[in-house]
């Protein structure tokens, strides 16, 4: 089971990116979907998560208004799109896959994806 995480790479403050998180190895289309950021110095915090249907999504207070997760099972990808970003978005980025209860806790989740780094400057 492999979740591999793209789209990640320089922008200027103010510009987007999509990032896209394809599985292999099994399909996910009954399992929430996440994505979590980890910044240098600083624990992996939740950024936004999806149920299996996109029924429901979920987003952290900071990225609310700005990022956008979506799925599409019949390819069996996650998506982020990250508009009006700013310098503090700057981290490597996760997908994460097969949450039991809370979507934003990482604990919780089963599957991970490598990371993307997303560098956002001033």
């Amino acid at each position: 089971v492999q979740l591999q995480a793209s789209g990640g790479g320089l922008v200027q403050a103010g510009g987007s990116l999509r990032l896209s998180c394809a599985a292999s190895g099994r399909t996910f289309t009954s399992v929430g979907k996440g994505w979590f950021r980890q910044a240098p110095g600083k624990e992996r915090e939740f950024v936004a998560g999806i149920t299996p249907s996109s029924d429901y999504s979920y987003y952290a207070d900071s990225v609310k208004g700005r990022f956008t997760i979506s799925r599409d099972n019949a390819k069996n990808t996650v998506n982020l799109q990250m508009n009006s970003l700013k310098p503090e978005d700057t981290a490597v980025y996760y997908c994460a896959a097969g949450p039991r209860g809370d979507y934003s806790d990482y604990v919780r989740y089963r599957y991970w994806g490598q990371g993307t780094q997303v560098t956002v400057s001033s």
